[in-house]
Parts: C-alpha cells; structure tokens; sequence
C-alpha cells in the first residue's frame, strides 16, 4: 500500500562500515569555530568535562560514491555515557522562535536562540572537514542534527529499550518535541542528513567536530567532542539513488477476535483523544498545471489514544467500526460504534479504509465552500511527530501494543490508532484527491482542513478541528500558478509536501 510519509534516503545501502573493535578512538586536531554560528551563550552550562555525551567514531570507514555522491554518515555515532540525554524543544505560537532546552538532572539547560528553525533539527552542530590524502581541495561542512534514528545500545548492562523514536518530526506545523538518546546508548550521527557527500573516489581524512555553543553548552571538552578517522571512498557503477525506508518497521496491533457485546460508553471516558488540524502545507500546482496539490495533517493532541476497530460483516467488504476508550494507565473503559471501515480493492490501496477521519475544501476568499476533495477513506498512521511534549504523548510508536495495522482482504478485525502526540498526513496527488482549478478564476482561496467532520468520534474538544491556508492562484489555463503566504515563522519544505504519494 502507499503510504504518506516523508522518504528517508538511506545512508546504508550503498555504505559497508568496516568497524575495527569498539576500543577509545583516535582524537584530531581541533577544528576551528564556525564563524556564522550565534554567539549567543546558554543560560546555564555543565562544566567542561562534565557532560553524559561523547563522540564517536570508527578508525576506518568504506563508503561508495555513485555520480559523485556518497550517501554515508561516516559511521559517527553520539554516545550517552552516564545518563539519559533529552532535548525539549517547544514554540507558543507559529509566530514565535521554537525554544529548546537540555533536560538535564541538575535543571534545564536553555540552548541559544536560533539553534533551532524547525523543529527537530539542531542547526550547525557538527563541522566536518575532508582533507583528501593525495591531495585536492579540502572540503569543510556543518551539518545539523536531530536526535533520532536507529539507536543501539552500546554496553550490556543499558537499559533494554529506548523511549525515543527512531525518527524526527518533519512536519513544519510541529508545535513541540521530546527527542533523546536513552543511557548507555548510542545514536547515528548523521543519519538523518539528506545531503549526500560530493566525494571522488579515494581516501580522505575526516574530522568531526561538535561545534563549539554546543559543546560549550553540553560540557564537552575537546577530547570528547572530536574524531578522525580515514575515509576511504570506491566507485560504484549502476546503482540508483538510494531511497531507503520511509518508516521503521512496526509490530501489528491486536484488535478483539469478535466484536463487542457488552453495553456502549454511557458516560465520556475521563481521558480522551482531542483531534487536531493544522494548517495545509507542501502546496504546489502539479505538473499539468490544473490541479492543487497539498498535505494535509490531522493529529492526536489529547490525553488518550484514538484507538478504532473494525469488524467484519458476513460476506461483506464492509467492517463495523467501534471507538475504545481508556482511562489513564491505559485500561479499556468502554467503547461506542462510530461509523464504518471499506476494503479499497484499487491496485494502489489493497487495504482497509476508515471513513469519517478527516475532509478537504477549497474556499473561496469570504470561506464558502467551492471545490470538495473526494478524499474520503483513511488508514491511520503515526506518520508525524506533531508535538510531543503533551500529556501522554508516545515517544516512539513503534514501541506501543496500540499500533496501526490496515490489513488484508481476508482480515475479519483490524485495528488503526492514532497517539498522543503524533499526526497522520495524506498528500492530496492523486486523480480526485487535489483540488481541480479548471474554470476557477484567478484569486485569493483557502485550503480547509477539517477533522472529524461529521462528529463520529469522541474528543476531549472540537473548537481547534478546523485549520484553514491562504492560496493566492494566478497563471492560464493549463499552466496555474500558486502563492503561498507564508504563516509567521514556519519553514516549509522547498518542495512538495509529505514526500510520498497519497494514500
């Protein structure tokens, strides 16, 4: 099935490490300061020394180049020694700077202004310089950051699990995040850098460096804050860009083997899942010039999961679908029927479908409805760390008994649920799900975006249900044009939107 979630471009499947045994590695010269880096100091500091991170990196490192590009994160890794490492990062409004803070044990540490303009990615935070050995113009990089990716503990006796998700938030309407490397475990550095390397094959010598206001500001000293180590680079001819895998993998949920026969929910749970809009973003006109295109994502702000599941009519394609409640330490409380699940037999679907989750409108500028998107049917998925800084909130999804599962064609129950915290985002490509400008005159439009649209299921609230775009269409018939204002601070993607078909 096709699945809207940002493409991740693998570092791994053109890259081997060749990794000596884990003994202390070699430390390098000292880089230098980057000089457009604030110089803005935090609030407070660890004292040089004394911090829970190190870096890490292997002696040796074999990557390939294809075209003249290596997709590699030269085997760094970030290390958590003494203690668990977590960053904060929140934002009052899409008007305002994201904040972030160091949640460290002796109180939070604020980073400086700037070190984050979307949220999930410290700016700047590691220099990298690539000195080739027979000599050649010296590359010197900064890359940013995000504490995620496919962590592994890197001692025996560190917790068995991580509370972290494998994966930072991208959605530009993010409004919070809790993101960290659990104790005793270490993190791909740059795993989640989509620029790949502009390399020549042969051998070069990197240093890594964490760049200093963040060193300053975690307690690193040189020594543990800078690597070398040889890079060696080897052609290789007729492999494809590589694309890697858009999600993590994750367990299916275990819905109830017959439907329920107790009585319904008479009194609202005291925890509740509260649906969210946020406004649409990845706006372009396709290719052909007659249709908008968008993402648009609906997320989960309450203090409970939106746990729905579906039951199979005898005979029928068709699935009854029940919403669950809990209460807060997660046992099942009640539950009532809240609408219907369909099997899409179309090539690209082959999966079960919920109605009832979320509706498109184009409006005109005074915001009466014009252009309906036929966009009906949903398969719920964590795709989008939206703010997980809420009550509740999952860190990590993956991790959870109530994950989403869409099913097969011979599934007599299913089960699709939605986390604190996190979004589900369908990009609006296909026939039918865009919005279709032909005969529409040039003007002012909003995007809508409504969740829950016909009050199906129960939430904490639905006063913040609605997200609504400013559109500005311009161009010729077959050759449409869009503007977008932008709203406050909010980075967008440079292209597209959710990086993924629509599903």
């Amino acid at each position: 099935m096709s699945r809207t979630r940002r493409t991740l471009r693998g570092f791994g499947l053109a890259s081997i490490a060749l990794l000596l045994p884990a003994v202390p590695v070699l430390t390098g010269p000292t880089a230098t300061a980057i000089a457009t880096a604030p110089a803005a100091p935090p609030v407070s500091q660890r004292a040089e020394g004394d911090s829970p991170l190190s870096l890490w990196a292997p002696k040796r490192y074999e990557t390939f180049v294809y075209r003249g590009r290596a997709y590699t994160d030269l085997g760094l890794r970030l290390l958590a020694n003494g203690e668990t490492f977590e960053l904060s990062s929140t934002r009052a409004s899409y008007e305002e700077t994201i904040k972030t803070v160091w949640k460290a044990p002796g109180g939070d540490v604020a980073l400086p202004p700037g070190s984050m303009t979307s949220m999930g990615t410290l700016r700047q935070f590691v220099k990298l310089t690539l000195v080739p050995m027979k000599g050649g113009p010296t590359q010197t990089l900064v890359r940013g950051v995000c504490f995620a990716g496919y962590a592994q503990r890197m001692r025996p006796d560190a917790p068995a699990t991580s509370p972290y998700a494998d994966w930072c938030s991208y959605n530009p309407f993010a409004i919070g995040a809790r993101q960290g490397i659990q104790a005793g475990w270490a993190m791909p550095l740059l795993g989640y850098s989509r620029k790949p390397l502009r390399l020549e094959a042969g051998r070069y010598q990197v240093t890594a460096q964490i760049t200093p206001r963040y060193a300053t500001a975690f307690g690193l000293n040189e020594a543990d804050s800078t690597r070398t180590l040889t890079l060696v680079v080897k052609e290789e001819a007729g492999v494809e860009e590589p694309v890697g895998r858009t999600t993590p993998p994750s367990r299916v949920a275990r819905p109830a083997a017959t439907r329920p026969t107790g009585p319904v929910a008479r009194d609202l749970p005291t925890t509740m899942p509260d649906l969210r809009a946020v406004p649409a973003w990845g706006i372009r006109v396709a290719e052909k010039g007659d249709f908008l295109q968008f993402s648009a994502t609906v997320w989960n702000g309450g203090d409970s999961p939106l746990v729905v599941d579906g039951f199979r009519r005898e005979g029928e394609d068709e699935m009854d679908a029940y919403q669950y409640f809990f209460d807060a330490d997660g046992n099942q409380t009640g539950y009532q029927p809240v609408g219907h699940f369909h099997w899409d037999a179309k090539p690209t679907h082959q999966h079960w479908h919920f109605r009832d989750f979320a509706s498109y409108t184009l409006l005109k500028a005074d915001q009466t409805a014009i252009v309906k998107s036929r966009k009906e049917a949903f398969c719920l998925a964590n795709t989008d760390a939206v703010d997980t800084t809420v009550p509740s909130a999952v860190l990590n999804p993956v991790n959870t008994d109530l994950t989403t599962s869409c099913g097969e064609y011979s599934s007599l129950s299913i089960r699709e649920v939605l986390v604190s915290g996190w979004g589900d985002t369908y990009a609006q490509f296909r026939a039918g799900q865009s919005f279709s400008l032909e005969g529409l005159p040039n003007g002012t439009y909003y995007i809508e975006v409504r969740a829950n649209p016909r009050g199906r299921l129960v939430e904490g609230s639905t006063d913040n249900n609605v997200a609504l775009r400013k559109v500005v269409i311009g161009g010729k018939p077959g050759a449409r044009t869009v503007h977008v204002p932008q709203v406050g601070l909010v980075v967008e993607p440079s292209q597209g939107g959710g990086a993924g078909e629509g599903r």
